[in-house]
Formats: C-alpha cells, structure tokens, sequence
C-alpha cells in the first residue's frame, strides 16, 4: 500500500469517526433534553403530591390577620399567625375559582390541612411603619351561576380605605372580570350597586362576597402589617 493510499484511509477514517462522535454529541443532547422533560414532569408531580393538589382544589375558604412588630417580616408572619396560615407553606397562584369549588367554613379547613403542607392561596397585604396610617387588604369573590365554569377572586390592598371601601372594591374588581368573562354588558361608569344588581339580574353571577382586614399604623411607629386571602383545599 502506498504512502499516498494509507493517508488517505487515515483520514477517511478519521472523518468517519467525527462524524460518529457529532452524531453521538447530537443524541446525548436530545437525551438530555428528554431526562430534563421528565425530570421537570416529576418535580411538579411530586409538589402536587405533597401538596394534595393532583387535582384541582375542592373548596376555598376566606381569612384574615393583622401583625406589628419592630420587623417587617415578624409582622407579616404575625399577620400570618392571626390569619391561622402560618403552619402552612404557602404558595401565591393567580386569581381562577375553579368549576364547581365550594366554600367552607376556616375552621373546618383548617383542621384539614396539616402543618408544612404546600398550601396555595390567593393572598393580598400590605405594611406601614407610619404611626396611624390606614391600610387595608381585601379579597373579593364572584361565583358564576353555572357551577361548572370557573370564577374569579380578586386582591387588592391601599391606603386609607374603610373596610367597607375596601371590601367593595375588592368585589367589584372580582364581579366586574367575571361579567366581562361571561359576555355581561354593564356601563362601567354606575356605581358598583348599580351594576352588582344588573350582574344578579343577569343570572350568571350568583354571588359575590369579600374579607378585609384594616389597621392603624402603630403609634410607636411598628411595622403593621394585615394580610387577607383566598385559601384553597384539596
């Protein structure tokens, strides 16, 4: 075999092997990226697990906490602790009333949930430091008249709002995505009793509903934090 013949097998040969290895390179990566899928797949299967949600939330319920302390994290977790929630590892979600969710009673719920359970609710708060600042957090609730479509929940949290300011605010932002959901015509101008009506009249909002918690800031100038949420339950 010539010198010239023997390079060129070499080189063919080492050709074919790059080409072996780039193919490899190619499926170890699509390899990966399957594991990640399934791995990614696994983790939220297993939070649901944990989390008693394999399947969507069978009841909700509303509460309500007021914390002050020299921290503004210690008073958020007071907050949480007059709330009854803060056993709980609580996890923000967006605001869907699921098909066919009842609402319960907290204390029942409560006694159904365990200590470190993922928790999700819909959670509004807000804090001061300002000694006799208003502040107020409020959920609101519409439930639509077909039970097997879906609701909203809305948050909202200000200052110098009443507790009944706020409490109707809240509702009305949860009665007025609902209307709009379901194809309600409403003038968006009136006074929300106007239109709390109109959306009653129609049939397809059943009932709205809200739990606000209001505070002064401290006069010793504390963090005062209120936290109001939406707790869901498997």
């Amino acid at each position: 075999m010539s010198k010239k013949n023997f390079e060129h097998r070499i080189k063919k040969s080492f050709l074919n092997l790059k080409k072996e290895f780039h193919g490899l390179q190619i499926e170890l990566s699509r390899t990966q990226k399957k594991l990640n899928r399934l791995l990614a797949g696994k983790i939220c299967l297993d939070i649901s697990k944990m989390s008693g949600f394999s399947h969507r939330p069978s009841k909700i319920f509303f509460t309500c906490g007021v914390g002050r302390s020299k921290e503004k994290l210690e008073s958020f977790e007071q907050a949480l602790r007059d709330a009854g929630i803060a056993r709980f590892n609580l996890v923000r979600v967006s605001s869907i009333l699921p098909p066919n969710c009842q609402f319960t009673q907290k204390t029942q719920a409560l006694n159904e949930l365990k200590p470190g359970q993922i928790v999700f609710c819909v959670m509004a708060d807000i804090s001061t430091d300002e000694p006799n600042r208003l502040i107020a957090s409020s959920i609101g609730l519409a439930v639509p008249g077909q039970r097997d479509h879906y609701g909203y929940i809305s948050e909202h949290h200000t200052h110098g709002m009443t507790e009944k300011k706020a409490g109707d605010y809240a509702e009305d932002l949860a009665a007025t995505m609902l209307a709009s959901t379901l194809g309600i015509q409403f003038d968006p101008d009136k006074a929300y009793d106007e239109r709390k009506e109109q959306y009653k009249m129609s049939g397809k909002i059943v009932r709205t509903r809200s739990v606000t918690k209001t505070a002064l800031g401290d006069k010793n100038g504390l963090w005062t934090t209120v936290v109001a949420a939406a707790v869901f339950v498997p």
